[in-house]
């Protein structure tokens, strides 16, 4: 089962839709059976890669809001965050440009670790409220995450993965995206937004049933006790 994510990293229902759908993947015994991709999107390609100003006034100023009313929307959001166990710290983050790190994120989809390093951008993003748009928190993220530097550093100064990176928002608006997060499950079904864990499984279901794809059990009791396998027994 094939599900492909496209979201960005300043985008907070991203972050939540993907707690869900971890935990419908979970809930459902599909967890190993999924194959996630994530693409690129960019909720607002002309953010500043660097910021001075807090998320209230960069949002008050987008929507034409006062700073209280767009506190009080983000407390609401982060409201939400809370019930998937995520703790966003509206007050230190700032707007960032995430085209450099999508790019990164490409690097590490090439090095095999696509699905930490996007939860490891949300989480600098929107937990650690760390400057994502700047290709020196980029360089230290990747450190962290076990890419070479010299091999980060020169992707970041080029303009590798640049083309990868507007393909993914190309196809976005190709196959109707029109906000982000979106799921598209084995390119017959998509969904839009958040939604509930019970949604996510609701269709994780359908889609296994429909291609013959058997969950995996789930194990109840504690591991290992009273078992006996390789000859041995667990006395």
């Amino acid at each position: 089962m094939k599900i492909e994510v496209w979201s960005d990293y300043v985008c907070p229902f991203c972050y939540i839709g993907k707690r869900r759908l971890e935990e419908a993947l979970e809930e459902t015994g599909l967890g190993d059976k999924a194959e996630i991709v994530f693409k690129a999107f960019q909720i607002d390609p002309n953010t500043p890669t660097t910021s001075d100003e807090s998320i209230q006034e960069g949002l008050a100023k987008k929507y034409g809001m006062s700073v209280d009313e767009t506190k009080k929307m983000t407390e609401n959001v982060a409201a939400q965050a809370k019930t998937v166990g995520l703790d966003y710290d509206f007050d230190n983050m700032k707007p960032a440009n995430t085209f450099n790190a999508h790019r990164l994120a490409k690097l590490a989809e090439e090095q095999g670790i696509s699905g930490e390093m996007s939860e490891r951008l949300l989480r600098a993003y929107f937990i650690d409220a760390e400057a994502i748009g700047e290709n020196d928190v980029l360089l230290r993220i990747a450190e962290e995450m076990g890419l070479d530097q010299n091999r980060t550093k020169a992707m970041l100064e080029s303009d590798e993965f640049t083309t990868d990176v507007k393909n993914d928002i190309t196809e976005a608006g190709k196959i109707g995206v029109q906000g982000v997060p979106f799921f598209v499950i084995n390119r017959k079904y998509g969904i839009s937004g958040a939604q509930s864990a019970e949604e996510f499984a609701s269709a994780l279901r359908k889609v296994a049933a429909e291609e013959g794809v058997e969950p995996a059990l789930k194990v109840l009791g504690e591991d290992a006790k009273g078992l006996c396998t390789d000859g041995s027994c667990e006395i």
